[in-house]
């Protein structure tokens, strides 16, 4: 039992949790004709708990319990992995990573997020309105706007060849390289100077 421990605590290389990740799909197709997607579930919670006359909201949400269920089961899943399965190594980031975040003005490697842009006491701040308000505010535009998110459009929407998740796709990726390479340094050197 200690050793499964000790296995399941290790960061899984990707050839282990892209596949798991990917049969996530014909599972959910075999078990009950269901889509892999997360950002739909927000349109179902407000349904649920928002029953006004909006047309957008106007539907069966009760048949979309299930996607509910799911989501919560990610938040109950991620909580007791980081509770009880967390790795007590230190976060690796290569050498080459942390100089290019060091140029940027990232000092602090020792978790997920860099503490200088996503600590709360920095949320009503320049650099938290910037990074977590707005930022949080283009990924929901950008969801809706492309009908769905990465996870719904890269692994189900691909898995299924839909013309419009590989398009969906790849501006995911463009919008990626645009911002890491071409609105990030300046935005970093605007909130942390």
């Amino acid at each position: 039992m200690e050793s499964w421990l000790d296995w399941i605590r290790q960061p899984w290389p990707w050839y282990v949790a892209g596949p798991l990740l990917g049969l996530m799909v014909p599972t959910l197709l075999l078990l009950g004709n269901k889509t892999l997607g997360i950002s739909s579930s927000l349109r179902h919670m407000c349904a649920a708990c928002m029953p006004m006359r909006i047309p957008f909201f106007s539907y069966n949400w009760r048949q979309e319990t299930w996607n509910l269920l799911f989501v919560g089961g990610i938040l109950v899943g991620g909580w007791l992995a980081t509770t009880f399965l967390a790795n007590p190594a230190a976060l690796v980031i290569a050498p080459a990573t942390q100089a290019d975040l060091q140029a940027l003005g990232i000092q602090h490697f020792e978790g997920l997020l860099p503490r200088e842009l996503f600590a709360w006491s920095h949320l009503l701040s320049a650099r938290g309105l910037v990074f977590i308000v707005a930022g949080g505010f283009l990924v929901g535009f950008g969801t809706r706007y492309a009908g769905g998110c990465t996870s719904g459009h890269t692994i189900m929407g691909l898995s299924n060849l839909q013309w419009p998740s590989l398009v969906a796709t790849v501006f995911f990726m463009l919008g990626g390289f645009f911002a890491t390479y071409v609105l990030l340094p300046p935005l970093l050197s605007w909130v942390l100077s």
